[in-house]
């Protein structure tokens, strides 16, 4: 008879967990979907997970495991994948999740329909007078002051010199150091060449310290903002402010010098002096917030981007002979062509390296060094025939698009031919977004990799210890060795 009631007791404790579970699986459903009327039953596929995590939960064990495709994955096998739109709960938010190129075009063209949806983490981090946290005009305006200081032929041909300089001197140290961790090299390197273009900066010891800044506050920029000791954004969050000081005083030096009439000692105008400069069509310069977060935006493009994908472009080379010795024929082929007296690369030249660009391109699809952008909806709007409500964020996914099989057949080889006569069609190819909000300095990042890359097929071999490490992939892609390897000089260095 105990025994029974004992039984009893366990399935109607049983059933009760089961019901409250189930309650509390609906809750975000009932808090954002309810109000909808009947516009939610053409909301998308997907469910809105777990009351305050959402989804976050399956997203995070799935890109700490060795299968982040697997997030997708469930979502392919639950609701089908022909239109390439969900529903989620993420970041704290209700959210479309954007995986086909088509729809993924609609959000990153139609800046009328989809503004800027950075989640608060980001925003906090990256700043508010950034890119990322500015109005349409405030972005237009923004841009067009800051695009040739960054991007323009004049400022490229000028960096170049010293990008060169320092790749050269930078892969001759390397080869006498015996091991080393290439990425963690590789990440310096990168943040020595944006701190000079920045701030004229040389100094090893600010170099090293602001460089761990950033790198702490890269990692806090897709965390949650939960500003609490020991979490992510709460290191990160110290992490800008020590930033944000650094380049404050940095401001203030300069203003300081030019209100007393006194020049720069640098021997050029670098990117704060530039951004000191620039006014807009009413007379009106950058305040300082302004500048300290542009500069800490280009960071991102110009240093984390960049090292990240030159380190996988390069043992993608040195893991496939047949494409290195193409690549290293080309330029070879580069530097035999040289006229007489020429000082280093130009930018025609890289212009001609057309096998290296494709290196750079399958690399840039492969890796996804961004998983994801973020937009929000301004208004009620239908996306591929479904109803997207005002006010939720839209997250295009760059990697479900650039590793899409129908697109690119087996996407994750490493194929620099299959770009051979083959022009992507728009929302196809997402290394750097699409539309008015595409990264600002997508083209210094190339720069610094294709002459880093000219310089390392020329000379030298990556000789990595761990070929089979594993992988890690937040909060980008990389081995979790940090590519341990031997960089190893196999003819003289180019002059």
């Amino acid at each position: 008879m105990e025994s029974g009631l004992l039984w009893v007791g366990l399935t109607v404790l049983f059933g009760g967990l089961v019901g409250f579970c189930g309650l509390l699986k609906n809750v975000n459903a009932w808090l954002y979907e309810s109000k909808l009327g009947e516009k939610r039953f053409n909301l998308p596929p997907g469910d809105l997970g777990w009351p305050l995590i959402g989804n976050m939960w399956t997203f995070l064990r799935a890109f700490k495991s060795s299968d982040p495709d697997s997030f997708f994955s469930s979502y392919y096998q639950k609701f089908g994948r022909s239109r390439g739109v969900y529903k989620a709960y993420m970041f704290g938010s209700p959210c479309i999740l954007v995986t086909a190129p088509e729809p993924a075009k609609q959000v990153l063209m139609d800046d009328e329909n989809f503004g800027a949806g950075w989640p608060k983490s980001t925003m906090e981090l990256i700043g508010k007078k950034s890119f990322i946290g500015i109005s349409d005009e405030e972005h237009r305006r923004l841009r067009k002051l800051t695009a040739a200081p960054v991007n323009g032929h004049e400022a490229l041909t000028v960096y170049m010199k010293f990008i060169e300089e320092t790749a050269i001197s930078t892969l001759d140290k390397w080869s006498g150091m015996g091991e080393i961790e290439f990425l963690t090299e590789l990440r310096r390197f990168t943040f020595r060449i944006i701190m000079y273009i920045f701030l004229s900066t040389e100094d090893e010891q600010v170099l090293k310290a602001l460089e761990k800044e950033y790198t702490t506050l890269n990692y806090g920029v897709r965390a949650m903002a939960i500003n609490l000791p020991g979490f992510a954004f709460h290191r990160a969050f110290k992490a800008r402010k020590n930033l944000v000081a650094a380049f404050q005083a940095a401001v203030t030096e300069r203003r300081t010098r030019r209100a007393a009439g006194i020049a720069t000692p640098a021997k050029r105008k670098d990117m704060m002096d530039n951004l000191l400069d620039v006014k807009d069509e009413k007379g009106r310069e950058l305040s300082d917030e302004e500048i300290i977060d542009v500069l800490l935006m280009y960071l991102n493009a110009g240093h984390e981007s960049s090292g990240h994908i030159t380190m996988w472009a390069t043992l993608f080379l040195q893991q496939n002979p047949e494409i290195f010795k193409k690549a290293k024929a080309e330029q070879d082929e580069v530097k035999k062509n040289r006229p007489p007296g020429q000082d280093g690369l130009t930018l025609r030249e890289l212009r001609q390296m057309d096998y290296l660009s494709k290196v750079v391109d399958e690399t840039l699809r492969i890796i996804n060094i961004s998983l994801m952008v973020f937009r929000e909806a301004r208004k009620d709007l239908n996306l591929s025939g479904y109803h997207i409500p005002k006010g939720w964020k839209v997250l295009v996914w760059f990697r479900t698009v650039n590793l899409d099989p129908e697109i690119y057949p087996n996407p994750k080889d490493f194929n620099p031919s299959r770009w051979d006569n083959y022009i992507p069609k728009p929302g196809t190819f997402l290394p750097f977004g699409a539309g008015a909000r595409l990264c600002p300095g997508n083209d210094l990042a190339k720069l610094e990799i294709m002459i880093f890359l000219h310089h390392f097929l020329l000379n030298y071999q990556l000789e990595q210890k761990n070929p089979g490490c594993s992988l890690r992939y937040l909060p980008h892609t990389r081995p979790v060795d940090n590519c341990l390897a031997r960089i190893k000089k196999v003819s003289s260095p180019a002059s």
